[in-house]
């Protein structure tokens, strides 16, 4: 192809991408795949972006069709295998991705930079709640990681899950010390907030929190 090839920055494009390096696959099986490995923890996708995508590394020369068959009265099912520069891309974003961190925008992150909003006597309740719900999650997560020895999924196919819990954990331990901060009324916390909530709503001659 002459044209630019678009670069390939959709986690569900990659992942495609790195089954069909084992083998040529029609989508309907890569998917099935994606659900077996449990990868809907770490990629979001649903059946039919599943198929868009696939069709979009088509276009761009990643992927190309090898067979198409049918099983009984089920539609058709077309095979895809990896091209050379589908490969060549696959390794260039994944070196990338492994490399180099990018900014992220976390919707947690947004909320405390707007958490002023909030009564800071409400605040430790949520936080408190979202203390036990990070609790629950990282109990799910050890429960995966524990059983996968016994099912002989080899460490490599989880290290995305240890890669989450360490991050759960993280936040635990801040969202924890956070709530009791706020709840002892921490000196690093200056009196605007809590003037800003004197009343359910603030007049007017109250100071506005955006500088």
């Amino acid at each position: 192809m002459d044209r630019e090839r678009r670069k390939v920055s959709n986690p569900l494009a990659l992942a495609v991408l790195a089954f069909l390096v084992q083998r040529p696959m029609h989508p309907y099986e890569i998917g099935r795949l994606l659900k077996e490995r449990n990868l809907q923890q770490s990629i979001k996708y649903r059946s039919s972006s599943l198929y868009m995508v696939v069709e979009q590394l088509h276009r761009d020369g990643y992927v190309t069709p090898q067979d198409t068959s049918r099983e009984g009265r089920r539609p058709e099912r077309t095979t895809y295998a990896l091209t050379q520069d589908g490969r060549a891309e696959l390794r260039t974003r994944m070196r990338e991705l492994v490399s180099t961190p990018v900014k992220e925008y976390p919707g947690f992150q947004a909320a405390l930079s707007l958490i002023v909003v909030l009564s800071p006597g409400e605040v430790p309740g949520l936080l408190d709640r979202r203390h036990h719900i990070l609790t629950e999650r990282a109990g799910e997560i050890r429960t995966r990681l524990d059983a996968a020895p016994a099912k002989g999924v080899d460490r490599v196919f989880v290290i995305e899950h240890e890669y989450e819990l360490a991050l759960v954990e993280a936040e635990l331990t801040f969202v924890g010390r956070l709530a009791d901060l706020i709840k002892e009324d921490s000196e690093g916390f200056s009196t605007f907030w809590y003037g800003l909530h004197r009343a359910d709503r603030p007049t007017d001659d109250e100071p506005t929190p955006w500088r």
